[in-house]
């Protein structure tokens, strides 16, 4: 598979993905096998905000595969505030081989790609999280075989992680549902392309803000109701998020088999911690797959 950088989950084909959660899994089952993949390579990490699995995840596995990483967190504050993003991407360029990069602003990880010369990896920002995306596909493979006949549905605020959830599920071909209080399904143009994309897939995209409306699903994913930066919309959101959460009831009434999470998780806000401790919970296989699928981005980014 040829793509250049990792930024937004609608920029891969269907069979690029494919390969990449096909890549993920052998490099899960066969470690041994890529670790010098990223032999002589340095990986700068460049965040602009707070992180515990991305963090580590990115640089352990950078190790795995027997390359370098280096962090740089937000002691330098905002990119484009203290010196221009044009500047950064070219200085890290000139002694690095990557940038994975998790910023407030997509248009700042458009701009690294553009002058920087060397892949970059988005690690999150405002509009998506296609990391997390691709290890929760991962994850949803290690259950299913045939994705396109998975029911999966996400419950809660349309953010980020709901457009990539979506995006990469229209790339797919995998049936999602987006169930929202009205007024916070997300971004528009985001569901329109994945309904454009869906077009192609075959897979069906539909928005619903009524729970009752969900339907059955095999797989049902929330987020935080409040995302970072955003507490202090708490009490409003609370008020309106109720009747989503995510619990025992809900996972009866759908007929779902998992319940996923990307963490962390505000337990007895969007999901119970019944719920979140039981066996439909694959919180932790999630979390451990953000390595591997990660890995397999890397892999496939450097051509190995």
């Amino acid at each position: 598979m040829s793509f250049s950088h990792f930024l937004a989950d609608d920029q891969q084909t269907q069979p690029q993905v494919s390969q990449l959660i096909t890549l993920a899994k052998q490099i899960k089952a066969n470690p041994e096998q890529y670790t010098n993949a990223l032999a002589g390579k340095s990986i700068v990490m460049l965040f602009e905000k707070p992180s515990l699995r991305t963090h580590i995840s990115f640089d352990i596995g950078i190790q795995k595969l027997g390359g370098h990483a280096l962090y740089i967190g937000q002691q330098n504050g905002q990119l484009g505030e203290r010196e221009r993003v044009v500047d950064v991407a070219k200085n890290l360029a000139c002694w690095s081989d990557a940038i994975v990069a998790r910023v407030f602003e997509h248009q700042v990880l458009e701009e690294l790609a553009e002058h920087a010369g060397i892949p970059v990896i988005n690690a999150l920002c405002n509009l998506y999280h296609p990391c997390q995306a691709l290890a929760d596909y991962l994850t949803v493979a290690e259950h299913f075989d045939d994705l396109s006949q998975v029911n999966f549905a996400y419950v809660g605020d349309g953010n980020n992680v709901s457009n990539s959830l979506m995006l990469s599920a229209a790339v797919l071909g995998i049936n999602f549902t987006l169930a929202s209080p009205m007024g916070y399904s997300g971004e528009a143009h985001i569901l329109a392309q994945a309904q454009k994309i869906a077009e192609q897939s075959g897979a069906n995209i539909t928005l619903v803000n009524d729970i009752n409306d969900l339907g059955q699903q095999d797989v049902i994913y929330t987020d935080t109701w409040v995302s970072m930066g955003d507490e202090a919309k708490g009490a409003k959101v609370l008020e309106k998020f109720a009747p989503f959460q995510v619990n025992h009831d809900l996972m009866q009434a759908c007929q779902a088999k998992f319940v996923m999470h990307c963490q962390p998780a505000h337990l007895g806000h969007e999901i119970t911690q019944e719920l979140f401790d039981s066996d439909y919970s694959l919180a932790q296989q999630q979390a451990e797959n953000r390595m591997w699928a990660q890995n397999a981005v890397l892999v496939s980014l450097f051509g190995n």
